[in-house]
């Protein structure tokens, strides 16, 4: 069973496979799966942003679920699912099936369509956990949800679900601030994105949900090990090395449109890594092989070691 002490790392928050005529490529997404595995990521995840939950009928959710936990089990590698739903019981059915397959954790947000209430947090997760029968729980907490949890709620949770062991914090919660992540990891295991490693490193970060890992992984699992030495100065050069990176895709890409499954399929198959399709779930655009040509360019001009699996 996961712990603090082992659940750590970037794990690879892979985007699903879909054919030509929008189903679930079966052999190209475990092919995936395998990949990550076998290149030593710490941990496979799906079911997230870029896994698309949010454009995922529950009997695609649990296809892809069992690919992933069948494929991570095989080669001892753990595997989070994803959970997150619009109301409590489609998070409790996604929890109740990660469980029954053997699911190493879940991961989940808050319901978001509509803003969910203070007395309804902790009861929320109390019934998750009870769902999951145990597993480690991460919390996918991120503005889009459209209510962040404070410091004193996290403990709050911590305390009714001591299962609670990993936190996903994107900007805007109390856990992407260096303050906040101080606190925070006192409590649970905070992740943050790789380009904020070299600034919340030394305050408590504990690994990442990732997508650099799978557009190179021998880049990014070399950053893991500069943060596990706590080597902070080469943490830090190599945030500085990768950021341009991020601020090309920016300027490059977002007036396109693209969400987060968008850019992290592009950067996959554009380092050649992941053999995953472009395609994402509309209404939300997708990247083209033209794109990944123009990030392939960028990548020999400026950062040629992308290209090097």
């Amino acid at each position: 069973m996961l712990t603090r002490e082992t659940f750590l790392g970037p794990w690879a928050g892979l985007p699903v496979a879909w054919t030509d005529d929008d189903r679930f490529d079966d052999d190209t997404y475990r092919g995936d799966v395998i990949r990550c595995c076998e290149v030593g990521i710490p941990g496979v995840y799906t079911g997230g942003t870029t896994g698309e939950f949010y454009a995922t009928e529950f009997d695609e959710f649990q296809a892809v679920a069992r690919a992933t936990v069948e494929e991570c089990r095989q080669r001892d590698t753990p595997a989070m699912i994803g959970c997150s739903s619009t109301y409590t019981l489609g998070v409790l059915r996604r929890a109740e099936f990660a469980a029954s397959i053997g699911a190493d954790a879940i991961q989940v947000a808050l319901p978001f369509w509509m803003e969910i209430g203070e007395p309804q947090i902790v009861p929320f997760f109390e019934q998750v956990a009870r769902a999951a029968d145990g597993l480690a729980l991460s919390i996918y907490e991120t503005t889009r949800a459209k209510v962040t949890l404070t410091l004193d709620q996290h403990r709050a949770i911590h305390e009714a679900v001591p299962s609670y062991m990993m936190v996903k914090a994107n900007a805007g919660t109390v856990g992407s601030t260096p303050e906040g992540c101080a606190e925070l990891s006192k409590v649970v295991n905070v992740f943050v994105g790789e380009g904020l490693w070299g600034t919340l490193g030394p305050h408590g970060v504990r690994g990442c949900c990732s997508s650099v890992v799978y557009w190179n992984p021998r880049v990014c699992l070399e950053m893991w090990r500069e943060l596990e030495g706590k080597d902070w100065e080469a943490v830090k050069r190599s945030q500085e090395r990768i950021k341009p990176l991020f601020d090309f895709l920016h300027s490059e890409f977002a007036s396109k449109g693209f969400t987060d499954t968008a850019f992290d399929r592009m950067g996959g198959v554009a380092g050649g890594f992941l053999k995953t399709s472009l395609r994402s779930r509309g209404p939300y655009p997708a990247a083209t092989e033209e794109d990944v040509a123009v990030l392939q360019r960028w990548y020999r001009e400026n950062l040629p070691e992308m290209l090097e699996l």
